[in-house]
């Protein structure tokens, strides 16, 4: 895998404020890999991107791989907001949720759920990490987890 600049980071996400710390967010949604921040002396998770951790203060913080993995913490359904690529409210209400990640206790995730009647998709429910693209970049969402076989 080549690591993209910071040039061609901005030039990919015009409109985006970026900065030193949060680039290595956004370097990893290219990636399709979900980053978020861990402070490498006490292991403390957070989102969104500090350049302290807010536990120890520690400004020994890492973007780290999550899993993708949780449960939906909280959800609304939108019936009308901005235009979003992909998203058509004259379908139907919009799901935009929460979601706790498996890696802490509190460490939640905001995105949609994809292919799922709204009607599944309630507090509560596993859910797994996967991704759309939305304009012309990858974007992290997630889809109701099936039981393990």
């Amino acid at each position: 895998m080549v690591a993209i600049g910071d040039n061609e980071l901005v030039e990919r996400y015009q409109g985006v404020r970026l900065d030193h710390t949060n680039k290595h967010f956004y370097r990893g949604l290219l990636d399709r890999e979900l980053r978020l921040s861990r402070c490498a002396d006490c292991g403390w998770w957070h989102h969104r991107p500090k350049p302290i951790c807010p536990r120890c203060w520690s400004s020994n913080v890492e973007a780290t791989p999550v899993s993708g993995r949780g449960t939906i913490h909280l959800v609304i359904f939108l019936y009308q907001g901005p235009p979003a690529d992909g998203v058509d409210y004259t379908a139907g209400p919009h799901p935009v949720v929460t979601v706790e990640l498996e890696e802490q206790e509190g460490l939640r995730f905001t995105s949609t759920v994809v292919g799922s009647p709204n009607d599944d998709i309630v507090i509560g429910a596993p859910v797994e990490l996967v991704w759309i693209e939305r304009d012309g970049r990858p974007f992290p969402v997630f889809r109701l987890a099936t039981a393990p076989t």
